[in-house]
């Protein structure tokens, strides 16, 4: 268990970070997916480089889950496995479904997996070190008001993030290289559905366990989101014309 000061002090650093980031990828395009160049060096196989990146804060929830002593208790345990179907999902799945032949950046899977594993330290953190006092009410917490909503909102961003992937999939027949605008689901608001759905699971993950230090994750994810949504909307204006994206927001549904 890390010291309570030094676990404050980890997210404050993170919650600056997070503001950092945000500002700087208005002006630098993280260098993978659409964005991919030769500037940002070697790079590896999509499906491994994803693995890589989102693996580390599975097994790093599951190691601080076991050194709690593999604790049932509720909520701190459904909460725990919330997080786990996704990156379960996120790591040894959704890498399997990629198609074609892209590539990442080692770089960009080096700074992944160091922020997924200082946020699985958080995660793990505030769900078994820290938690909320009002972990110590049991089953009754997931009464709350904002547990009931915070699930909710995590299971809904869940299920558009997972259709939204699956529209982005099926946009090409096998053979097909033209470019498509995905117009299905939340892609009739956004041209960013997939980060609409992820920032609204850990927004939902954050009310439901309303502690500092899962707030940081709807932070962080915004931050590196919100901006990369904005140059995918700029690149779709580029590529498809101004009046085919402009019904849509960026991110946010009539919003942003």
């Amino acid at each position: 268990m890390i010291p309570l000061t030094t676990f404050n002090g980890i997210i404050w650093v993170m919650a600056g970070l997070a503001l950092v980031v945000f500002v700087s990828l208005y002006f630098v395009n993280a260098g993978y997916g659409q964005f991919r160049t030769r500037k940002w060096g070697l790079s590896i196989d999509n499906r491994l480089a994803w693995v890589l990146m989102e693996a580390p804060v599975f097994f790093v929830m599951l190691l601080i889950w076991g050194r709690a002593g593999f604790s049932f208790q509720l909520p701190a345990f459904v909460l725990l496995c919330l997080f786990e179907m996704h990156y379960f999902q996120r790591s040894f799945i959704f890498p399997l479904m990629l198609r074609g032949r892209s590539r990442m950046p080692v770089a960009i899977v080096l700074m992944g997996a160091c922020f997924n594993t200082f946020n699985g330290i958080l995660q793990g953190g505030g769900l078994f070190w820290y938690p909320n006092p009002g972990f110590a009410e049991g089953a009754a917490y997931l009464l709350r008001w904002n547990a009931i909503a915070g699930i909710a909102l995590f299971l809904f961003g869940f299920a558009v993030n997972l259709h939204s992937d699956s529209v982005i999939r099926h946009l090409r027949k096998p053979g097909d290289t033209r470019h498509y605008l995905p117009e299905r689901g939340m892609y009739r608001y956004v041209t960013s559905a997939n980060y609409f759905g992820e920032i609204t699971e850990w927004v939902g993950f954050a009310l439901a366990a309303a502690t500092p230090a899962a707030w940081i994750f709807p932070l962080w994810t915004a931050a590196n989101l919100v901006p990369r949504a904005n140059s995918i909307y700029h690149h779709y204006q580029d590529e498809f014309g101004t009046e085919a994206v402009s019904p849509r927001k960026r991110v946010f549904p009539f919003v942003y």
